[in-house]
């Protein structure tokens, strides 16, 4: 997908899917809508700078596709393919967890070395690892450049999104090396690194445009 437009808000599913999706899947440009149910808020163990939420719109799009003004309690982000694939599996069956991971460099002049990390080591080890219920991990960035600057967006096709996210660490330190060895910290950090935001979500609907 060229173009994943976020929303994130503390309405439930049920209303954001009622009151705000039909408004946004209208839109030039947007192909396919789903909305998703944060599964661990306020998780400690992960830093985060962006604000906690209940419930994230994804919006698959074309490049046409202009973000829309955002209503009070919506913030909206827009994302564009990276020039690098994604990477992983396609397993046939649906995609009904995500991941989120939303990072940032201090400046923009480390934009470059922490999207190399990304790309060829951190992705790359997780997919690797062959881990259960990941599918794809695709590399978005920010339109307008700015926080947060890249998106991780791993895909799962087992529900329960936590649990999926959860075997990761295990199975990626089997075969680069224990938690706090130089080869794990090299995987799990960078010098350019900022977390801006890492939640796990399930799937609740989908509306086609």
């Amino acid at each position: 997908t060229p173009v994943l437009y976020l929303e994130m808000t503390e309405a439930t599913p049920e209303a954001y899917a009622a009151e705000r999706v039909p408004e946004v899947v209208a839109l030039p440009g947007v192909a396919r809508a789903t909305w998703w149910r944060n599964v661990y808020r306020d998780r400690p163990d992960l830093p985060r700078e962006l604000a906690e939420f209940d419930t994230l719109g994804v919006y698959e799009c074309d490049p046409s596709f202009v973000p829309p003004a955002t209503p009070d309690g919506i913030a909206g982000h827009h994302f564009l393919r990276t020039p690098r694939p994604g990477q992983g599996r396609l397993t046939g069956k649906p995609t009904v967890g995500l991941s989120l991971v939303l990072i940032s460099p201090p400046t923009d002049a480390e934009a470059q070395d922490l999207r190399d990390w990304g790309d060829f080591v951190h992705i790359n080890h997780i997919v690797e690892a062959g881990i259960p219920g990941f599918t794809m991990i695709t590399p978005y960035e920010n339109a307008t450049k700015g926080d947060p600057r890249y998106m991780h967006f791993y895909e799962f096709d087992d529900p329960d999104a936590e649990v999926t996210f959860k075997r990761m660490r295990p199975l990626v330190e089997a075969r680069i090396g224990p938690w706090g060895s130089p080869e794990c910290e090299a995987w799990a950090v960078h010098p350019a690194l900022r977390i801006m935001y890492v939640n796990s979500f399930a799937l609740c609907g989908e509306r086609t445009a």
